[in-house]
Order: structure tokens, then C-alpha cells, then sequence
């Protein structure tokens, strides 16, 4: 007769409760807030825009190409390129990417709301508060240095997925049904 034992989950997995917790949190909070929040209609738009939703998909668009950028630098830093690339560009094109997202993520929360009614729409606020969650489990598990090493790729795999989910369900959508504007 064996009996089973318990076993400790390993150091680097219980470094990493903190972060998702965290992520998860964002997340969540954001959905709510989104739902709970009565939509303005309007909120403030940046220069040089004609309006609020070509900012949005131009703004989401220099994200969506920076956050091309993440992948191939990440890539480079972990020597599957075989070329060099400073790390210097992964962590300032990461830093762009997430500046230009506040407006957007800013005019979403505040002016629209998260919003149901439409599948599109629904998958592309679901996939905005997936993004700011994960963005911060990711952020925080950075400095853990006994986190397994499967985290930084996996979390930030999942915010370039969920950049790419909201691109497609956002600028892309743009581009195909109302065109280019400014």
C-alpha cells in the first residue's frame, strides 16, 4: 500500500502567485469598471487625429507594428536569431507599445464601456482587459529571478497574442470596412 505524499509546488512556480494574482486582478477590475462605468460617448482626443476612432486605430496600429518588434528582439535576446540585437530596443519598443495603448485603452474604458452587443466588439473588450491583466503579470514577474523559465516567453507571448486580437478586431476591422483615414 503507498501513500501518496504532498509535495511543496517548487519555489519558482509559487514566485510567480503574485504576479498572476495581480494580472488577474487588472483584468478584472477593468471589465468591471468598463461594465459598471455609464459610457461618456466622448473623450478626449489626441492632435492631429480627425477624430477619436482614427486615433484609436492608428495609435493601436504603431502598437501592433512595435509589438512585432518585441517578438524579434525577444527572440535575438534569447539567441534564436543568430543576429544581435540590443536589448535596448526589446525594452523601448516595449515601452512605446504600452504608451501608445493608455489613449486607446483610455477612450475604450472611459467613452465606450465594455460593451456586448456586437461578437467583435465583445471578443475585443474582453481581449483589452486580457491584454492590461497580463501585461501586468508579466511586468511583475520580470525581476523574479527563480521563476521557471517558461514566464517571460509564455506571459509575454500572451500579450503579443492578445495585442495581435485586439489589432485584428480593431484597426484591421477599420481598414477593411471603413478604410484608410487620418
Amino acid at each position: 500500500m503507498t501513500t501518496a505524499t504532498y509535495q511543496r509546488p517548487s519555489r519558482g512556480l509559487t514566485t510567480l502567485v503574485v504576479p498572476l494574482l495581480a494580472g488577474a486582478l487588472v483584468a478584472v477590475a477593468l471589465g468591471v469598471y468598463g461594465r459598471a462605468h455609464t459610457p461618456t460617448g466622448f473623450a478626449v482626443g489626441v492632435a492631429g487625429f480627425s477624430a477619436a476612432l482614427p486615433m484609436k486605430v492608428w495609435l493601436t496600429t504603431g502598437a501592433f507594428v512595435l509589438a512585432i518588434v518585441q517578438v524579434v528582439s525577444a527572440l535575438s535576446m534569447w539567441g534564436r536569431l543568430g543576429v544581435a540585437i540590443p536589448p535596448a530596443v526589446h525594452r523601448w519598443s516595449g515601452r512605446l507599445a504600452f504608451a501608445l495603448t493608455v489613449p486607446v485603452a483610455f477612450h475604450c474604458l472611459y467613452a465606450l464601456g465594455l460593451q456586448y452587443d456586437v461578437p467583435r466588439v465583445l471578443v475585443h473588450s474582453l481581449l483589452g482587459c486580457f491584454f492590461y491583466g497580463v501585461f501586468t503579470a508579466k511586468m511583475l514577474a520580470l525581476p523574479k529571478r527563480d521563476a521557471p523559465g517558461w514566464t517571460l516567453p509564455v506571459l509575454g507571448g500572451l500579450t503579443f497574442t492578445a495585442l495581435v486580437g485586439l489589432w485584428l478586431t480593431s484597426s484591421f476591422w477599420f481598414f477593411t470596412a471603413v478604410g484608410i483615414k487620418v
